[in-house]
Order: structure tokens, then C-alpha cells, then sequence
């Protein structure tokens, strides 16, 4: 695999160094008309997430901007890794694009001791697209209002300390990881086969709580089964306004999104990048894929490809210091 990427990233820069000797002149060209034929936006997650809700709604909208088809290719696996390898290793002609997220753009790169790509290296970032916030969630059923009296609780009730997620390295099971380091306390993780499973998990009392994105425990929230205890954000949810931040609450540098994003191979002309910006930012400013994203819990957001690759630089070392202080890797 390192043979691989490193071949790979020759492999551009050898044609980086080309096109700038021969004038660029045909490369101009077919950046300037950019996209020819059929756009294909890798999700690597099953359908039916808000991850891949959005990217259905992201292709229609550049289907109409660019007046050609817009092909969402589900390739989910390996926490994401399968479906942007896919991308990684795709020609940098601005046609394959990757619906990238927070595990394969922040978190797998220090939990995988194997990882197939670089996600800094072998990616040029287009534009961020949403953001959700996570949620520290206990059933109602246990009595619990406040974050301090959960953390009082916490060290009274050692049982109380387990704690769901989705998966082995998702974003729940960091947040958890955190939280621990946070309190100084030893808490055990139990992964289950995705966030229903988790949620179900808490709901029957199986463990203590959990932290899962907005967007999936809303519905518990809402029907008043799950009590939303702090957001992991540095700031109060819109979504949640009377729930207090984690940071609020004393817990500093608390700061946890699941987030979603374009990117498109390293290589791929700036041309075809920045293009690919204006139409993505121009549809995440429109009322109807605001309100469709608010109904997912989740924030439409965009900005310019150096806002996010500062944002996945910044998500990258986030994760790092959580996963090196808890000691995880996963094979």
C-alpha cells in the first residue's frame, strides 16, 4: 500500500510538472468546459444516512447547474476508507468526486495503521457541505437533567460509565474517549452494528449513554424517550437551544461535529475545483436544501477549498491527540 501511494503521488506530481512546461494550453481547455459527461459522487457509506440524503440533494442541484447527470455511487466499508480510496485512485478530470466525512477525513488516518490513502496528500477539498452537532444522551427513565448530576452520578455508579456507539473509531466512541480523559475516569465502550443499534442500547438500559450525532438521536429526543444532557460543540445548537455546550459546562476544547464534505482527487485543476465551489456553495445557500438539511438536524454549510482544508487539518489533529492518549488502532 505505501508502494502504491507513493506511486501515486509521483504519478501526479510528474504530471503536475508536465502540464506547467507544455503551456497547459488542451488542459485549459478542457478545465474551462469542465464537467464533460457524467459526474459521479462517491458516498462510502450505505444509503439512507443524512450523509447520503444530502449528496442526493447536492447532485440534483448540480445536475441543474451544470446541465448534465450527477451519479451518486454508494461504496461504504472500512469506515469510509473503501469509497474514497475509490476517489483517491480515480483520474483527476473534476468527474469523481467524494462526499468525504469525518472519519475518513479526520479520524481514520491515526486509527488505521494501514490506511490505503492519505486524506491531505491525495485530495484537493472543495467545500464543506453540513454540519451536526453530537449529543450526550441518557434515557429519561434514569432521572438524570443536568451534566453535572450525570458526572455525580458517573463516579458514584461505576455501571452507569458504559457506553454505546456505532461503531469501533466513530465519532461516538470518541466522544466517549474524551469524556473520559476529561473526568479522569475509566469508561468502557460497547460498539454495536450502527447508531439504531447503539441508541436501542441505551433505550433498554443495556448501558448508561451515549454520544450520537443529532440527526439520528432527534426522533428519541423529541418523542421524550432520550434526555439531551450538553451538544459537543463549542457553542449551543440551534437545533437544541435550551441544551447547554459541553464547554459551557467547564469542559474546555470539547469541540466534536459530524461534518460531511467534497473533495475530489489531488491533481484535479484548480479550474474545475473552483468551479465545482461556486455551484456547490450557490446550492447550499438555497431555502430548500437549508430547510431539508434543518429537518436532519444538520447545518448547510460551505465555504471556499482553503476554509476546508484547514478544517480538515484541524479535525485531523483533533482526533489524533484523542486516539494517541486513549491508545486505539484498529487493524
Amino acid at each position: 500500500m505505501v508502494q502504491a501511494r507513493i506511486n501515486r503521488r509521483s504519478m501526479l506530481a510528474m504530471t503536475a510538472a508536465q502540464l506547467a512546461l507544455c503551456g497547459l494550453t488542451g488542459h485549459r481547455a478542457m478545465a474551462a468546459q469542465f464537467p464533460t459527461g457524467t459526474l459521479t459522487l462517491v458516498v462510502p457509506f450505505p444509503p439512507g444516512g443524512t450523509l447520503d440524503i444530502a449528496a442526493r440533494l447536492l447532485a440534483r442541484k448540480l445536475e441543474m447547474a451544470f446541465g448534465q447527470s450527477v451519479l451518486v455511487d454508494n461504496r461504504p466499508g472500512a469506515g469510509g476508507n473503501i469509497g474514497a480510496d475509490f476517489v483517491a485512485e480515480s483520474a483527476p478530470d473534476g468527474a469523481s468526486l467524494l462526499m468525504g466525512a469525518t472519519s475518513t477525513h479526520g479520524i481514520n488516518v491515526s486509527l488505521f495503521p494501514d490506511m490505503p490513502f492519505d486524506p491531505v496528500a491525495d485530495f484537493s477539498p472543495v467545500a464543506l457541505v453540513g454540519k451536526t452537532p453530537n449529543v450526550l444522551v441518557v434515557r429519561e427513565e434514569a432521572g438524570i437533567d443536568t451534566l453535572d448530576a450525570f458526572v455525580e452520578r458517573l463516579r458514584q455508579e461505576p455501571e452507569l460509565g458504559i457506553y454505546s456507539s456505532g461503531s469501533n473509531g466513530s465519532a461516538g466512541h470518541l466522544a466517549g474517549e474524551l469524556f473520559a480523559q476529561k473526568l479522569g475516569l475509566d469508561l468502557t465502550h460497547v460498539p454495536y452494528q450502527g447508531s439504531a443499534a447503539a441508541l436501542q442500547a441505551v433505550l433498554s438500559g443495556e448501558v448508561g449513554f451515549m454520544f450520537d450525532n443529532l440527526s439520528s438521536a432527534s426522533s428519541h429526543i423529541d418523542s421524550g424517550v432520550l434526555r439531551p444532557l450538553a451538544v459537543t460543540t463549542k457553542a449551543r445548537s440551534s437545533f437544541l437551544p435550551d441544551v447547554p455546550a459541553m464547554a459551557d459546562e467547564g469542559f474546555e476544547d470539547f469541540d466534536l461535529t459530524t461534518w460531511f464534505g467534497v473533495l475530489v482527487p489531488a491533481g484535479t485543476p484548480e479550474a474545475s475545483v473552483t468551479r465545482l465551489n461556486g455551484a456547490i456553495r450557490e446550492a447550499m445557500a438555497q431555502p430548500d436544501i437549508v430547510e431539508a438539511l434543518a429537518v436532519q438536524r444538520t447545518e448547510a454549510a460551505a465555504g471556499s477549498p482553503q476554509d476546508f482544508a484547514a478544517f480538515i487539518a484541524a479535525e485531523i489533529a483533533r482526533y489524533k491527540a484523542i486516539i494517541e492518549a486513549a491508545n486505539l488502532s484498529l487493524n
